[in-house]
């Protein structure tokens, strides 16, 4: 799994790469974890590159969404694969995420 962060036009743009399964998801919180605090930039998370979510890196994403909300930030799913909205879907998260 390889995560990526960067500052674009004052948003913070997020690629993800890879199987976020749990044993990836615990090394992406440890790079994803600064997001939890947004200091009132939205987020762009870039998937088209994301294989596979599992339930603790959907934890991972509700953490980030929950402190933009509270910071007055937007969170934006970018380029995400049918089989992971599905996921999103299932879970009910698509509820709570902007997809584009």
């Amino acid at each position: 799994m390889n995560t990526k962060i960067e500052e674009k036009e004052g948003k913070l743009v997020v690629t993800l790469e890879g199987e976020m399964d749990t044993a990836a998801a615990m090394e992406a919180e440890a790079t994803l974890q600064s997001l939890y605090n947004t200091n009132g930039r939205d987020v762009i998370i870039e998937c088209e590159k994301l294989e596979y979510i599992a339930s603790s890196g959907l934890r991972i994403l509700l953490g980030i969404l929950k402190g933009a909300k509270a910071a007055g930030s937007n969170v934006v799913l970018r380029h995400v694969n049918d089989d992971i909205q599905s996921v999103f879907k299932l879970t009910g998260f698509i509820d709570y995420f902007v997809f584009e």
